[in-house]
């Protein structure tokens, strides 16, 4: 009795779930008391808000890219419309909302809200279209926003820029923010929702033939993807404290794009990854002034050459595979190494 208890014990412990949420918790406490005993500057503390923020955009963009397979260049329009929200609602509801957490729900609940309606709007005739034809659609959606942003002076104070956001973004409410995201995407996407996205990306036809409603599906994925942007331009506005819309410029999409394309089409760890590794990644180039780019350019175009499909593939993170594969390592190492002792 008392071994079974303790074997399902040792199962509980070993439970994919529960290793997942003790390594989120760790990572969160670790930053955390980094943060708070200063051994952090103020520099990488606002890239690792930073790095959250693009996680946010890039798993997004993932839905729509990646799941579904359909290529979006205008992703920092939705962005930019979540920034903006916010930020007004931010300023507006400041002398009426004390507690910052409260303050950043509401005003990225708005955000959220109005990105969505315009992924609605975008996404129903912008569907009918399929890859490259989406792809300029998409971006032309981008430059429209952007342009809608810099005459609605009135509102959003043109191309001089937003400022007087309260700067509330903080690394907990980030960090927090950014697990919620990628935890209900990875959810929907292992739900018979998201197999259905899955199945529409692998074979549009096929899907159509077992009863699958491809446009209903489609834009689904395009309505979620450009919520969860807007939520992600939620956080930058209240990083940042200002906003310009340059920030939201066709390049902003292409980052965006490039952390999916590095990751993985259809990894959220992927684009985990691919996101820690191109925000820090240009700011330690700095020292290279010149070669910079180049160096930037380098890594990405070598990681193409050896790893087409991205760093992730269409593989997630799973701690018990990372374990067997590292015990497989240490068992060759060891045998080889025992090898070469006996030669």
């Amino acid at each position: 009795m008392m071994k079974a208890k303790v074997k399902t014990i040792k199962e509980f412990l070993l439970d994919p779930r529960f290793v997942n949420y003790t390594l989120i918790a760790s990572i969160f406490i670790v930053m955390f008391t980094l943060i708070q005993f200063q051994l952090v500057n103020r520099y990488i503390y606002n890239l690792l808000v930073m790095v959250l923020i693009m996680i946010v955009m890039s798993t997004s963009l993932n839905i729509a890219t990646g799941f579904l397979g359909e290529l979006v260049l205008g992703h920092a329009g939705f962005m930019g419309i979540g920034a903006y929200t916010a930020a007004i609602i931010g300023i507006a509801l400041r002398p009426y909302i004390g507690a910052d957490l409260l303050l950043f729900v509401v005003s990225a609940i708005g955000a959220m809200t109005l990105a969505g309606i315009a992924g609605l709007l975008v996404g129903t005739p912008a569907l009918r279209l399929r890859g490259d034809y989406l792809g300029i659609m998409t971006l032309g959606f981008g430059e429209i926003v952007r342009n809608l942003i810099t005459n609605l002076s009135s509102i959003t104070n043109g191309a001089q820029g937003l400022a007087g956001i309260p700067r509330i973004m903080t690394f907990p409410i980030a960090f927090w923010t950014t697990v919620l995201i990628v935890s209900v995407i990875f959810l929907f996407m292992n739900s018979r929702h998201g197999r259905a996205i899955l199945s529409i990306r692998e074979d549009e036809i096929a899907s159509e033939s077992v009863g699958i409603n491809i446009t209903r599906y489609k834009l689904i994925a395009f309505v979620l993807a450009s919520m969860f942007a807007g939520i992600g331009g939620a956080m930058f506005a209240f990083k940042e404290g200002f906003l310009a819309p340059v920030s939201f410029n066709f390049l902003k999409s292409v980052e965006i794009f490039v952390i999916v394309v590095l990751g993985g089409m259809g990894s959220l760890s992927g684009s985990i990854v691919s996101s820690i590794v191109l925000v820090f990644l240009p700011e330690y180039l700095r020292d290279f002034k010149e070669y910079r780019y180049l160096l930037y350019s380098s890594i990405l175009v070598i990681t193409m050459l050896y790893r087409p499909k991205g760093l992730m593939g269409t593989k997630e993170f799973n701690f018990t595979q990372f374990k067997a594969s590292v015990s497989r390592v240490v068992t060759r190492l060891k045998t080889r190494f025992r090898k070469g002792r006996d030669h």
